[in-house]
C-alpha cells in the first residue's frame, strides 16, 4: 500500500532533502501506518540553518509592530482552525479529541502571549545617571535558535517555544518528534499564511543524527528541548559545550499528597483525570498518590469505582482514554505491573486486559492502579509515562514531603487538603518547580513559566512567559553621551557617576 510521504518544511515550502531514510508513522488506535516522515541527515539540517540564518536580519531587524501582526494573524488562524490540527494530533498520538483540542487551547495561550512582545521586551533607561550621560538597556534577539519538541504533545511544546521566539526576532528550525511529525508542519503552513517570511520557521524530521546535528551547530545559538532526563542532559551538556544557551526539560514523578481533612471526591476525581489523560504520557501527570493515613483504603475505593466507568477507545470516539504512542512504549508501560507484583505491591486494577473500543491492532493498555508500592521498586522511582497510578501510604504530612522531597525529580506536585496553613506549609517547604493547591495539574498559565527543579530542569530558563522572552533575547546596555561645547576634556581617572 502506498503511503503519503511528509517532507521537511524548508525555506517557505515542502523539502525532500538529500537523506533516504524514512520512518513509520502510525494512528496508535489501529495500529497501522498512515504514513512515512523522512529523516533528515546533517546535510538536510544544514540547509535548515542555512535557510533561517538568512532570513534573521530581515525579520530581526523587522518592527515589533510587523512581528506582532504576524503573531495576531496567526492567532486568528490557529483559532479558526483548531479542531483541524486537534483532529492531527489525535490520529497520530492517539490522546482523544477532547484533549487534544485542551491542548491547542493552551498552545493559544502562549500565542496570545506573544502578541504583547511590544511591552514584554521593552528596556529600561535612566536619564542623566552622571551629568549629561543617559543609559538604557534594550533587548535583542539570539539568532537562529533551535526546537527539539516531544511526541506527547506535539502542537503544545512546539507553541511553547516558537511564538515568543518568533515574536522577539529570531528564526527558527524546529525538530518534532517523529512518532507525530505532522502537526510541526501544519503549524509552519498556518504561520506563512499568516505573513511569516520564508526562511523564520524551519521544520526537519529525524531521530539522534538531526538533534545531535542542530546540538552542535555552529550557526544555532539557542537550544530548546523537551524530553526524558537522560537525554536531556544530553542535550544541555552538549549543547552548552558548543557555546549555546540550552533550556533543557526533563522527566517527572509527579506526586499528589493527600491529607486526612481533604475532599476525597475531589482528589478521586483529580487522580483519575491527572493519571489517566492522554494515557498517562504526560510530564505533568500525577503517577504517584502520597496518602496520609487513615485515608489510603477509602480514596482507593472511590478511585476504583471511577476507574470502572472509563471507557478506553479510539479518540475519535467517544471514549475517555485512547492507546498509547506505539507498540514499544505500550510493552514498556505494561512490564512495570508485573514489576509491581514481583516488588509486594498490590495490582487493584490492571489495564492489560482491557477491552478498547478500537482496532484490534491498536496499542492498548488500560487505567491501572498499583497499592501498597514499595519506594524501592521502580514502579515508583522510575517515569513510566504511562496510564498506571501508584499508591504509596505514609503515617504524616511530614513523613509525604520527605518522601516527594527526596525524590531526583522536581517537576510538579500538588497537595489536597481543607486546612489553609498545610497547604500554605507545603507550598513553602516543597522542593518542586511547580505546585498544586486542591488542583491536580499545576501547568502553570501563559504569563507565568514551566519548568521544575532538580533533574527535571537542566539550564537556568523554564519555558514560555516572562523567562522564555529572556532566554530568546539577550540585553545591551547603553551608556550615551551628547557633547555641548562645555564638555570637560580630557580626565584619566576611573569613570565614575557625579
Amino acid at each position: 500500500m502506498n503511503t503519503e510521504m511528509l517532507d521537511h518544511w524548508i525555506d517557505g515550502a515542502p523539502a525532500k532533502g538529500e537523506s533516504t531514510r524514512t520512518g513509520a508513522v502510525y494512528d496508535p488506535a489501529l495500529g497501522e501506518v498512515t504514513k512515512q516522515v523522512r529523516y533528515a541527515s546533517a546535510a538536510d539540517v544544514d540547509a535548515a540553518v542555512a535557510s533561517a540564518r538568512a532570513a534573521f536580519p530581515a525579520w530581526g531587524g523587522a518592527s515589533i509592530a510587523k512581528r506582532t501582526q504576524v503573531m495576531f494573524a496567526f492567532r486568528e488562524i490557529l483559532n479558526a482552525r483548531k479542531d483541524e490540527l486537534a483532529e492531527i494530533i489525535t490520529g497520530e498520538h492517539g490522546k482523544v479529541l477532547s484533549d487534544a483540542a485542551g491542548e491547542v487551547a493552551r498552545g493559544l495561550e502562549v500565542v496570545e502571549f506573544a502578541c504583547g512582545m511590544a511591552h514584554l521586551s521593552k528596556g529600561g533607561f535612566s536619564a542623566n545617571a552622571s551629568t549629561g550621560v543617559d543609559v538604557y538597556s534594550l533587548r535583542q534577539p539570539l539568532g537562529v535558535v533551535a526546537i527539539i519538541s516531544p511526541f506527547n504533545f506535539p502542537a503544545m511544546v512546539p507553541l511553547w517555544f516558537l511564538p515568543v521566539a518568533v515574536a522577539a526576532g529570531n528564526t527558527v528550525v524546529l525538530k518534532p518528534s517523529e512518532k507525530d511529525p505532522s502537526a510541526a508542519v501544519w503549524l509552519a503552513e498556518r504561520l506563512k499564511e499568516a505573513g511569516l517570511p520564508d526562511g523564520v520557521v524551519n521544520v526537519v524530521h529525524g531521530d539522534k543524527e538531526a538533534v545531535d546535528a542542530l546540538l552542535t551547530h555552529d550557526d544555532v545559538a539557542a537550544i530548546s528541548f523537551v524530553g526524558s532526563t537522560p537525554i536531556a542532559r544530553h542535550v544541555y551538556e552538549t549543547g552548552t559545550a558548543h557555546g549555546k544557551r540550552v533550556q533543557a526539560l526533563g522527566g517527572a514523578k509527579n506526586h499528589m499528597l493527600v491529607l486526612p481533612d481533604a475532599d476525597l471526591d475531589l482528589v478521586a476525581d483529580s487522580a483519575i483525570n491527572a493519571g489517566f489523560g492522554s494515557a498517562g504520557e504526560r510530564c505533568m501527570a500525577v503517577s504517584v498518590v502520597v496518602a496520609v493515613d487513615p485515608v489510603a483504603d477509602e480514596l482507593i475505593g472511590r478511585i476504583t469505582e471511577r476507574m470502572g466507568k472509563l471507557v478506553v477507545g479510539d479518540g475519535r470516539r467517544e471514549s475517555d482514554m485512547g492507546p498509547l504512542i506505539t507498540a514499544d512504549h505500550r510493552d514498556k508501560v505494561a512490564g512495570y505491573i508485573d514489576l509491581a507484583a514481583d516488588d509486594g505491591a498490590e495490582v487493584v486494577v490492571d489495564g492489560r486486559g482491557v477491552e478498547a473500543d478500537g482496532g484490534a491492532g491498536g496499542f492498548w493498555l488500560g487505567p491501572t492502579l498499583i497499592d501498597k508500592v514499595p519506594t524501592t521498586s521502580t514502579v515508583y522511582t522510575d517515569e513510566i509515562f504511562g496510564p498506571v497510578l501508584s499508591v504509596v501510604r505514609v503515617s504524616s504530612y511530614g513523613e509525604g514531603v520527605e518522601l516527594i522531597n527526596s525524590g531526583r525529580y522536581g517537576n510538579g506536585t500538588a497537595i489536597f487538603t481543607n486546612d489553609g496553613g498545610a497547604a500554605r506549609r507545603f507550598v513553602n517547604e516543597i522542593e518542586v518547580g511547580m505546585v498544586g493547591v486542591n488542583v491536580p495539574i499545576p501547568v502553570p498559565v501563559a504569563y507565568h513559566s514551566f519548568g521544575g527543579w532538580k533533574q527535571s530542569l537542566f539550564g537556568d530558563a523554564k519555558a514560555y512567559g516572562p523567562q522564555g522572552v529572556d532566554f530568546y533575547t539577550r540585553e545591551k546596555a547603553v551608556t550615551s553621551r551628547w557633547l555641548d561645547p562645555s564638555h570637560g576634556g580630557v580626565d584619566l581617572g576611573f569613570p565614575r557617576s557625579v
